[in-house]
């Protein structure tokens, strides 16, 4: 009789943390989110958070690069942006100090109510 008493437990303890999971997992599936091109690469939101990524970058390289323009971008669409908030991959233009001509990163920002995380940056190559 004991162990009956004791199965609601560790049914609750065995099966939340699966049904969690494969939940999470499920949102985070590429088929649920999409990228989606920005209608506006030059919005005043999007270029706040192409700048955020320069300044970011540059703390984290302690590099010197000077912000130009974003060239284009991408919002992730689907269910995680209810639960995890919105990421953009943007094409941004950007100076190095010294240098004569910008050349051209990607960065991957993901904003959330309480904030912004620079999630990578890397040179473009042509």
């Amino acid at each position: 009789m004991a162990f009956k008493s004791h199965v609601p437990l560790l049914v609750l303890f065995v099966l939340v943390p699966i049904l969690a999971t494969a939940t999470f997992d499920r949102v985070k599936g590429t088929s649920l989110i999409a990228w989606l091109p920005l209608q506006n690469p030059n919005d005043p939101h999007v270029v706040e958070i192409a700048k955020f990524a320069v300044a970011e970058h540059n703390k984290e390289a302690k590099a010197s690069l000077v912000f130009i323009t974003v060239v284009k971008g991408e919002r992730q669409s689907g269910e995680s942006q209810l639960i995890f908030g919105s990421k953009y991959r943007l094409l941004i233009s950007a100076k190095d100090g010294g240098a004569t001509a910008p050349k051209n990163y990607q960065a991957v920002v993901s904003e959330r109510r309480w904030g912004k995380e620079l999630l990578s940056f890397q040179e473009i190559k042509a």
